[in-house]
């Protein structure tokens, strides 16, 4: 059986992972995107969107890495589109076009129900409506020997967190500092959960921090 991980998952230095304000026009809430400055350049990113070049140091490890081994993704509500109970319209099959970058079943929280959507590049997006323990479950059978990607946004991490279900977070904390957003750890005790730094990697976009229990 795999693990469950969070991987390249963008936090500022106040310990914001998302900005106010989150929207269609502001998938990542105001300011948002300045917590992956750290992945934009890198030749992963560069790739995922048919574009070459790009930078092959640590930050773009850490990006690998942050999308490969996985089986399953679980995914919250406003992570597939923009909140509201009518999808983004009826249209509407995510942020990424028609090859999302997750390759493998993902699964969405969400209290909205909708019928299974099959995408190009072998994701398959399916709509969880009874609960964190019943996606998780769902995802695990789906993955099988691979980890399980909890993919955000804040309130999804928080929610496994606090659930025990969780065992490593990778963080790129940006140098940036937002002042308000979706605080990712307030109020939750990492070391009572059993974290601990396994590994520091700084660059000069961000410092790529894993913990691990």
């Amino acid at each position: 059986m795999g693990k469950v991980r969070v991987a390249g998952f963008g936090v500022s230095i106040d310990g914001f992972g998302a900005g106010p304000d989150q929207g269609l026009k502001d998938p990542l809430g105001k300011r948002g995107p300045e917590l992956f400055q750290w992945y934009f350049p890198t030749r992963g990113f560069r790739e995922m969107h048919g574009e070459s070049g790009g930078e092959a140091g640590p930050d773009n490890e850490f990006g690998r890495r942050a999308m490969e081994g996985f089986g399953a993704f679980i995914l919250g509500r406003n992570m597939f589109g923009p909140a509201g109970d009518d999808w983004g319209g009826p249209d509407w099959k995510g942020w990424w076009g028609d090859n999302p970058p997750y390759h493998a079943p993902t699964f969405v929280l969400t209290h909205h129900a909708r019928a299974p959507i099959v995408m190009e590049g072998g994701t398959t997006f399916h709509f969880v409506t009874d609960g964190i323990e019943a996606a998780l479950a769902q995802a695990k059978a789906a993955a099988g020997d691979l980890d399980v990607k909890i993919g955000g946004g804040v309130s999804t991490v928080r929610q496994y967190l606090l659930a025990g279900a969780i065992d490593e977070l990778h963080l790129a904390q940006s140098p940036v500092v937002l002042g308000q957003g979706e605080s990712l750890f307030a109020g939750i005790d990492l070391p009572g959960l059993g974290f601990r730094v396994t590994e520091k990697v700084p660059t000069e976009q961000a410092t790529h921090i894993v913990l691990a229990r």
